[in-house]
C-alpha cells in the first residue's frame, strides 16, 4: 500500500501545479476549481493509503523482489448467476431519464432501483431458515 500512497500523492503535486498553471493562463473559473477539487480528492485517497500502509503488514506489491503470484489468492465471492445488477441499471437509467423527460419517470424508476436494491442484498438470504 505504500506505492499506491506514493502515486496519488505524487498525482496530487501534479494536479495543484496544473489547477495553478491553468487558473492563471486561462482564467476560467470552472476547470480551475475542477482540478483543485481532484487535488484535494487524491491528496485524501493518498494520505489515506500512506496513513493506512504504516498500520498493516507490506504487501507483495511493496516488494520488488516479489512475482506476480505471491499475492494470489481468494479475493472472494461473486454471485455467477444475479439478475438484480441488470434491473438495478434498468432502474437508474429510468430515474436518470427523469431528468431530462420529466420527474414523473422517478416515480417508476424509485420502485425498480428499491426492490433490486432489496433483492441484491437479501439475494442469499431467501430460505435460509426454511425446513425442507
Amino acid at each position: 500500500m505504500k506505492i499506491q500512497g506514493k502515486m496519488f500523492l505524487g498525482l496530487s503535486v501534479f494536479m495543484l501545479v496544473m489547477a495553478i498553471t491553468y487558473g492563471v493562463w486561462s482564467k476560467e473559473p470552472v476547470g480551475t476549481t475542477a482540478l483543485f477539487l481532484a487535488f484535494g480528492l487524491s491528496i485524501m485517497v493518498g494520505f489515506y493509503l500512506a496513513f493506512t500502509a504504516r498500520r498493516v503488514d507490506a504487501m507483495a506489491q511493496d516488494n520488488k523482489e516479489a512475482d506476480v503470484a505471491d499475492e494470489a489468492g481468494e479475493v472472494g465471492f461473486f454471485s455467477p448467476h444475479s439478475w438484480q445488477p441488470l434491473a438495478l441499471a434498468i432502474g437508474g437509467a429510468f430515474a436518470f431519464m427523469s431528468v431530462a423527460f420529466g420527474w414523473w419517470l422517478m416515480y417508476f424508476s424509485m420502485p425498480v432501483i428499491l426492490i433490486s436494491i432489496f433483492g441484491w442484498v437479501f439475494e442469499y438470504y431467501h430460505g435460509e431458515n426454511r425446513t425442507q
